[in-house]
């Protein structure tokens, strides 16, 4: 038998408000609970238990990453709220969704204590659940990040793609800025790790037998083309690098100096360039992954260490990027 409860429409708004639905799932909700609007909602719940359970498998590589500072600026975080298609990570209300999160997320340490917070009586995992049944698509964190120090700042690249946060290890004047900038680099150039530091012996061995397998291997096809082959490299890091390596370098730019007929009283002037083009040649890894040797996007007289530093003596402590893919 139909129920004789009348629904008014500022009942379904009201519900809709509350739970993001649509008009017609909330007047339904309504109908079938009788006007109770707790037991509406509930209803609206286990159906996105239901669409989340059916939508499981897919994958939720869209959406929206966003990151955001504290007010004291002493701490930030970088979420990323994934869905299925770009046309939802668009939607208006998705990304208010996302920031909302973020805003949240200040007050947890890590992913999973984040998702079972409070979020207007449900918790942040139920919400997802939620707006899975709501918005029809997969929804998730996908990635969830938090970095603290004197001064912190982020960045978001134009769509909600690529987030990032960076925390330094002095609040002096200009910090804002730097703060914004590091964290764009980390954005654009896709930085992993803050030092080469920070790599440990084993990893640079593998990347760098990785990367000779793949020059061998062009090699073999420029060789038939009858093309100039690729230098195979012996260092990629710093942290290669070592006082012996070094002192072997300058000797050897002596000895094509003296070959060139350079006169030894300007050897002086040329080292340090021959140098610092040798460090540049066999650093490559720690140029791609390692946001303080990186160059400085804006200024490629400097690497971002050097950039840091012309504010101060400020360093970078701690940095975090997340992103769609």
């Amino acid at each position: 038998m139909e129920s004789m409860v009348k629904i008014t429409a500022a009942e379904v708004n009201k519900l809709r408000q509350t739970t993001g639905a649509g008009m017609m799932d909330c007047k339904k909700a309504l109908v079938e609970s009788e006007g109770d609007f707790e037991k509406a909602i509930e209803i609206l719940r286990k159906k996105g238990q239901k669409v989340a359970a059916n939508r499981a498998d897919r994958e939720s590589t869209e959406g929206a990453a966003i990151a955001k500072v504290n007010d004291a600026k002493t701490s930030g975080v970088a979420v990323v709220l994934g869905c299925e298609t770009d046309f939802v990570g668009k939607n208006e209300n998705f990304v208010k969704l996302a920031n909302d999160f973020a805003d949240l997320a200040f007050k947890y340490a890590d992913k999973e204590s984040f998702l079972a917070a409070d979020f207007g009586g449900m918790t942040v995992a139920e919400k997802l659940i939620e707006q899975t049944g709501v918005i029809g698509e997969k929804l998730e964190i996908n990635a969830f990040e938090t970095v603290s120090g004197t001064f912190v700042g982020s960045y978001i690249h134009a769509g909600n793609k690529i987030a990032a946060v960076t925390a330094l290890s002095a609040n002096v004047a200009g910090a804002d800025v730097v703060a914004k900038d590091v964290s764009m680099q980390a954005a654009a150039m896709g930085a992993s790790i803050l030092s080469y530091k920070d790599f440990t012996p084993e990893f640079v061995a593998s990347e760098i037998e990785a990367r000779i397998a793949v020059i061998e291997k062009e090699n073999e096809e420029a060789k038939r083309l009858g093309k100039t082959l690729k230098n195979i490299p012996t260092f990629i890091s710093r942290s290669q690098l070592t006082p012996e390596i070094i002192a072997q370098a300058e000797a050897q730019v002596k000895e094509e100096l003296k070959a060139e007929g350079k006169p030894e009283a300007i050897w002086d002037r040329i080292l340090p360039g021959k140098l610092e083009r040798f460090i540049s040649d066999n650093t490559t890894l720690d140029q791609e992954q390692c946001l303080l040797d990186q160059v400085f996007i804006k200024d490629d007289k400097l690497n971002v260490a050097e950039y840091v530093k012309t504010i101060g003596d400020v360093s970078v402590v701690d940095f975090k990027r997340v992103s769609l893919v």
